[in-house]
């Protein structure tokens, strides 16, 4: 049974049994604590914390997850990978344990013909927790599987929570014998290899407190409602039906190698450190695909940093197979095509995805020979400094500046005789992951305790937004903050976060700025609000400071926008969108957005391209926002249904998080796109919009940066007065400027380059005296002493070897020019074959002068520079070296 057909059943299954089916959220999560979606529960979290109220009392999904913590052992071994899918049957206070067990023997045992996956009974083998005498009785009296095939396990293996307080509750897993062949037997206590996990049941009714670890944390209660989350892995599954050894070489990943072997003419199963390359290619380019998919972009910090790791990974072990060419558009090509079938947006959306890869591939194939000769001046300096272990700051720079994954700096530096510090590499990769994590949250919690935020949620539910409709109203303050901690009151002075039970602040979020403005109690008091976010799905927190009086929860107040800046937010907003149109337009679906920000008056807009923008595109792009603007279109928002939206075709943004009903906001005839944010009510009410320029922010992503409205005239007014002042200096008309400039420069140039021969010609004249003024030190000719200061490094190395040119070839001669540029000593100094056999080197002695003048230099025997930090010592550095040359001789 081929993967898709997997999933179509699962679905198919718990929709007919009452469940609302949940697409797959994107693999972008949208939790501070999360670079990706890990778990099949993660997008129903705010359901089982309580957060927000759930669309139905059933549901079911097939959620994409990456898991990333092991990314050094895929490939090693045939059980860990980065990308997998979750199926998962979810109850939200509706049936409990009964009804969970029911449905999971039914569908796992239903014959193929009845729309189940046909396991046999008696292969299934059960674990349950300890003391959960419930769920054993269920599974022995109501299923009928025997006592002997059910195991009870400990905390460690049967108890589940988020780790952190919150809801648990013992787990049952579901495990299918594999056969002898697996190992011995004894039920999933014993083997995990030959009864393999695929099903787990979480009951969910208990309420931790806090501990740490998996066991170490006590029960304070029973939830009010008790919850069924369950997650069957379906690569698993598919292992099993489709009677293969392991999940590579289920269907979607099987393909993968296949085209590998293609390419390289390896075979899988050939030798063993060849099908650990095989294993690493097929996981890491199918989970590249999946997270192109969702908008991730390679780059260096977060979700971008793990795809680039695991792309660059692919490529080289690509490489290690004898790959000598790009391979990934064949790779991702065979990908799209096997994942295309459970994800139809993948094969829509191609040629984005490939457009993305292909230019990270490009860029690493750059990267590999500027990062290689890094490298090899690395292992060069700690071999000199009598070193085996090339340090962690070197490993580190390699891979976050070069992008070399740590397993290709290990094997190079191996190659040389050294090791690598890999924990000093790893901790500061973990301080680079925990400083991203931490400014993620920050930015939406400003550092106070989420579990603040939710008690007032719990108590107080969602925050109503206003803002469509209206700039100011009245509303309840019903929560309040001081220092991240609750409070009952603040005072005049204190930094307050306060939450309204309905406020006209748009909170930031889809790349528009959040708003400011005040808040009046009916006391008096007043509190200046300059940043607005959402810590917890629905609650809108105002974070600002008590100008006047006291501010006290459950206070009347009174709460207005700045009016001027949101105005100008809007206009921002609304030129974002004509322009991601635009520019969809002009290239073509793969300029999909990657990221904006609206903020007063001026925005930016991050797109996918793998290549710079012309300058003649940008401008017909310019020219048709304008267009736009004069045609007085009318910008209207409709709440809809998911499918509705997608069937009027309108734009989603990447990473975004939508529900079941979503906001459409339309512009006449040009655009249509999801959006929750904050617009104008008629295009003319732009103005004016001004693109600056576009520039790269990594792979395959360009950003845009442009003024709207008054901000536009303004630059555009600056503008004209430079033009004018132009006009005025080269007496031309403004369509001259560019001639008549270019014509100057050309000019100016070639006086640089008459100064500068002149200058050569100058500084070459004294090489005849200077070659007649040696001194003669026990047979070598030695030529040592400052020239004129401001003369620079290439006309003092074309002196240097004048001079030395002059001396008869078989005198040994030892020539070294000091100068003085830019307040820095600069020294040149050369010798013949003759000195050299002698013992003169010219990089001995310029490391001697240069430690003298306080810098460093060096370079090969017959010449060599060197430079310092300290002109005075000049004479000094003359006498150093006129004193080795005494000495060498």
């Amino acid at each position: 049974m081929e993967s898709a057909e997997i999933r179509r059943r699962w679905l198919s299954f718990f929709e007919e049994r009452g469940h609302a089916v949940v697409p797959s959220a994107s693999l972008i999560a949208d939790d501070p604590t999360l670079l990706l979606v890990n778990a099949g529960m993660v997008p129903f979290k705010p359901y089982f914390l309580g957060e927000t109220k759930p669309p139905a009392p059933r549901a079911t999904s097939v959620q994409k997850c990456v898991r990333t913590p092991d990314i050094e052992e895929v490939g090693k071994t045939t059980r860990h990978g980065t990308f997998f899918q979750m199926c998962g049957n979810f109850s939200f206070g509706d049936y409990f344990k009964e009804g969970a067990i029911k449905y999971a023997w039914e569908l796992l045992t239903s014959s193929v013909a009845d729309g189940g996956y046909g396991l046999e009974p008696e292969k299934l083998w059960i674990t349950v927790y300890l003391d959960d005498d419930e769920a054993e009785q269920i599974w022995r009296e109501k299923i009928g599987v025997p006592a002997e095939r059910i195991q009870r396990l400990g905390k460690k293996d049967n108890f589940w929570s988020m780790g952190v307080p919150g809801p648990c509750g013992p787990c049952s897993e579901i495990n299918y014998d594999r056969g002898p062949e697996f190992g011995v037997e004894g039920g999933p206590a014993v083997n995990d290899e030959r009864y393999v996990e695929i099903w787990n049941l979480v009951f969910m009714q208990y309420e931790r407190g806090a501990g740490d670890g998996k066991e170490d944390f006590p029960i304070l209660g029973d939830l009010p409602s008790k919850n069924i989350d369950t997650g069957l892995g379906l690569e698993r599954l598919a292992m099993i039906l489709q009677g293969v050894q392991n999940m590579y070489e289920t269907d979607t990943l099987r393909v993968v190698m296949d085209k590998a072997t293609e390419l390289t003419g390896v075979r899988y199963g050939a030798a063993q450190g060849t099908d650990v390359s095989m294993r690493v290619v097929a996981d890491h380019m199918r989970t590249s695909v999946m997270l192109i998919g969702d908008g991730v972009t390679p780059g260096n910090e977060g979700r971008g940093y793990v795809l680039r790791r695991i792309m660059r990974r692919a490529i080289r072990n690509m490489r290690l197979m004898g790959a000598t060419g790009p391979v990934v558009q064949d790779l991702v090509d065979v990908v799209i095509n096997t994942m295309g079938q459970q994800y139809p947006e993948l094969v829509t959306d191609r040629g984005r995805i490939e457009t993305v890869a292909l230019a990270e591939e490009a860029a690493f194939l750059k990267a590999v020979k500027g990062g290689t000769n890094i490298l090899d001046t690395a292992v060069a300096e700690t071999k000199a400094a009598g070193g085996t272990v090339l340090s962690g700051d070197k490993a580190f720079l390699l891979h976050d500046t070069w992008g070399f994954p740590i397993d290709l700096t290990l094997e190079m530096a191996a190659e040389q005789g050294l090791s690598v510090d890999e924990p000093g590499f790893r901790r500061l990769m973990q301080e680079q992951r925990d400083r991203a994590k931490a400014d993620a949250k920050a930015k939406k919690t400003g550092h106070a305790d989420v579990a603040a935020y939710r008690e007032i949620a719990d108590a107080a539910g969602a925050t109503e937004f206003t803002g469509y409709a209206t700039n100011q109203g009245e509303s309840t303050i019903v929560g309040l903050l001081v220092n991240g901690v609750s409070a009952p009151a603040a005072s005049e002075g204190d930094e307050v976060e306060v939450v309204l039970d309905r406020t006209p602040f748009y909170a930031e979020g889809g790349g528009q700025l959040a708003d400011q403005g005040r808040i009046k109690l009916d006391t008096g008091a007043v509190i200046e609000v300059r940043d607005v976010q959402q810590p917890v799905p629905g609650v809108s927190v105002h974070k600002g400071s008590v100008q006047v009086g006291e501010v006290t929860v459950g206070a009347s107040a009174y709460a207005a926008i700045d009016v001027k800046r949101r105005r100008a937010i809007a206009r921002a907003h609304s030129a974002t969108h004509l322009t991601h149109q635009a520019l969809r337009d002009a290239l073509g679906p793969t300029a999909a957005q990657a990221g904006s920000e609206n903020s007063p008056g001026r925005f930016r807009f991050d797109f996918g391209s793998p290549n710079a923008v012309p300058g003649s595109v940008l401008t017909d792009v310019e020219q048709k926002i304008n267009d736009v603007l004069s045609r007085e279109l009318e910008v209207t928002a409709e709440i809809m249904s998911i499918d509705e939206a997608k069937k009027q075709g309108a734009i989603a943004e990447f990473g975004e998080k939508y529900g079941e009903r979503v906001r459409v906001v339309t512009i006449g005839d040009f655009s249509k796109e999801l959006c929750g944010g904050t617009h104008v009510g008629n295009t003319a009410q732009l103005g004016l919009v001004k693109l600056l320029g576009e520039s790269s922010i990594g792979s395959g992503v360009r950003r845009v940066e442009a003024l709207v409205g008054v901000d536009a005239y303004n630059f555009l007014a600056k503008e004209h007065t430079v033009v004018a002042q132009l006009q005025e200096l080269v007496k031309g008309r403004p369509e001259e400027l560019p001639e008549k400039i270019s014509a100057m420069l050309g000019k100016l140039k070639d006086a640089e380059k008459e100064i500068e021969k002149f200058r050569a010609e100058k500084v070459l004249q004294a090489a005849a005296g200077l070659a007649r003024n040696a001194q003669d030190i026990k047979g070598v000719a030695l030529v040592v002493g400052q020239v004129a200061d401001g003369v620079g490094a290439d006309d003092l190395r074309k002196l240097v070897l004048d001079v030395r040119g002059r001396v008869p070839g078989d005198r040994p001669a030892v020539v070294a020019l000091f100068t003085v540029a830019n307040d820095r000593p600069l020294t040149v100094i050369a010798t013949n074959e003759a000195a050299r056999e002698r013992g003169l080197k010219a990089g001995d002695l310029v490391r001697t002068a240069a430690k003298t003048l306080g810098g460093g230099g060096g370079g090969k025997p017959d010449v060599a520079q060197g430079g310092g930090q300290n002109p005075a010592a000049v004479p000094e550095a003359i006498s150093a070296v006129e004193r080795v040359v005494v000495e060498t001789v």
